[in-house]
């Protein structure tokens, strides 16, 4: 029996939600951190904290470097402190600066160079993406990816499959011009284009047929009672036992597909939050620590390997969401660096302090909206 292969391991309710979440979010806010920490050390910046979590520490011990290393009570994030800094998010503490050494200056983070700046606060997120490529990667190395083909047993009367000319035992090889594999690759590609018009490319009998179909919105209950709104066709392929099997691959193709998993889980982040923008989609599915340790839970009841598929997801979400242009966020210090680099020299102090104040109260904001959703969509499951 593998790990997470019973929920009975985590225990049910509350602990049996918190603990895979908690691994969850272990790994990938570790990574996250790691990947400031190795770039500041290659550059010379001297690191006074790593943490796991926020608040009193719980446990810790300093390395041969002088730094701290440590696990905090709050897990809902981390931080690593460099030399310099007045906080863990990284703002400048000037008084000190001031009367630093010429040697300090060398190993303070805010006199590097812009470039080296950008270089250690844009790793963070970068190690994230690498992260979910490798867990992608080690998943179609170890366990594999689903082989089953992209074929038609059956449609739906009134569906949009059937409005498109679908047929039993048509094969779809291809969507919008990207080629199909298996029958979860056309669901995902549905299920992410409700409304939208796709020219699916099918095999029917020996020869290629275009189709043109759009999927229609509906809920849909998932295994464990959970509500999603996701694009249909109204198509049903039957499933022997001898068709649900996974290919394993070897190790380069694996990390070339992880490529493709992260770049997927990217697109779609960011094609929801745009369709949030200009009202195609609805906020309410934006979830916080709640939703997110709910699922982990779920998951974990699955087996390690969907826990795992779902840490490179959080792993690239997290990556992703610390690199748009906030004050306070990895890509808000990006968009300061930015702005430095055209200047010649940094915004003032005030404008800086301004642009965190403003950064933290969206932050704020969010997480706020973020729970307000999980409580709605908790008290409605």
């Amino acid at each position: 029996m593998g790990l997470f292969e019973n929920f009975s391991l985590w225990g049910g309710g509350f602990p049996g939600s918190l603990l895979p979440f908690l691994f969850v979010l272990t790994i990938v806010v570790f990574f996250h951190e790691l990947g400031h920490f190795l770039v500041a050390r290659l550059c010379g910046v001297r690191v006074l904290v790593f943490s796991v979590g926020f608040g009193p520490e719980i446990v810790g011990f300093n390395d041969r470097h002088g730094t701290r290393w440590k696990i905090s009570a709050i897990p809902l994030g981390g931080y690593v402190k460099f030399f310099g800094d007045e906080d863990a998010a990284s703002t400048p503490d000037h008084s000190s600066m001031s009367m630093m050494t010429a040697s300090e200056r060398r190993q303070s983070f805010h006199h590097k160079s812009v470039a080296r700046r950008a270089a250690i606060v844009a790793a963070g997120p970068i190690a994230n993406f690498i992260l979910a490529i490798l867990i992608f990667a080690a998943i179609f190395v170890f366990y594999g990816k689903p082989s089953t083909s992209a074929r038609v047993d059956g449609i739906q009367p009134d569906s949009a499959a059937a409005a498109a000319g679908f047929q039993p035992g048509d094969i779809v090889v291809a969507i919008d011009g990207r080629p199909i594999q298996t029958f979860a690759e056309m669901q995902r590609v549905v299920s992410t284009n409700a409304g939208q018009q796709l020219s699916v490319t099918v095999e029917r009998g020996g020869t290629r047929v275009e189709l043109k179909a759009t999927p229609t919105l509906r809920e849909i209950k998932d295994n464990f009672g959970n509500m999603h709104r996701i694009g249909v066709l109204g198509i049903s392929r039957s499933m022997a036992p001898s068709d649900a099997q996974h290919e394993k691959m070897s190790v380069l193709p694996a990390l070339g597909q992880g490529v493709s998993e992260t770049w997927f889980v990217i697109e779609r982040t960011l094609s929801y939050l745009g369709g949030v923008i200009v009202g195609r989609e609805a906020a309410d599915q934006l979830g916080g620590p709640i939703r997110i340790a709910q699922v982990s839970g779920q998951v974990a009841t699955v087996g390690f390997v969907a826990l795992m598929n779902l840490s490179a997801i959080l792993s690239v979400s997290i990556g992703l969401l610390n690199l748009f242009p906030v004050p306070l966020l990895d890509g808000g210090h990006l968009l300061f660096y930015g702005i430095e680099a055209v200047r010649g020299k940094p915004l003032s102090e005030r404008a800086q302090e301004m642009g965190f104040r403003i950064g933290l109260a969206l932050v704020l904001m969010l997480m706020i909206f973020a729970t307000f959703n999980d409580i709605i969509h908790l008290t409605a499951s």
